[in-house]
């Protein structure tokens, strides 16, 4: 298995430089397979999420389409994958930023009880507790 990294699942995905963008789907049709996929954990979705958003002004709702498309790609395998669909889930609910639902995910799923912020819309997502400050 070989680890992908946010700028080639851009250039695969918004096929915007050529150059770049063949490479990325050369590599990415030629080397992963159901038998072999690429990895992508998780700072790459939430990396891909941000330059999406900012780079390409695709709102919340058509980037974590996009994640869930990579989700249900067979070539991909995606780090710790039940832990993403529940993040996507309450995204798609929400208004804060797919990372601090994957963030907040990623603590349940270690153990945490609940994961503080002073991020007032991250609060807002299931086991997450506004710290006054």
């Amino acid at each position: 298995m070989i680890g992908i990294d946010t700028n080639v699942l851009v250039r695969y995905i918004a096929q915007d430089d050529p150059r770049q963008s063949r490479a990325a789907v050369e590599f990415i049709e030629q080397n992963c397979s159901r038998d072999t996929p690429g990895f992508i954990n998780h700072i790459v979705l939430c990396e891909l999420v941000w330059v999406l958003k900012r780079c390409y002004k695709v709102n919340q709702a058509e980037a974590l389409k996009v994640l869930e498309q990579i989700m249900r790609t067979a070539q991909l395998q995606i780090q710790e994958p039940q832990v993403v669909w529940q993040a996507l889930k309450e995204a798609k609910a929400g208004n804060a930023d797919f990372a601090d639902y994957l963030s907040a995910k990623i603590n349940k799923a270690a153990g945490c009880e609940e994961t503080v912020t002073f991020d007032v819309e991250s609060a807002k997502a299931i086991g997450v507790r506004l710290l006054a400050g």
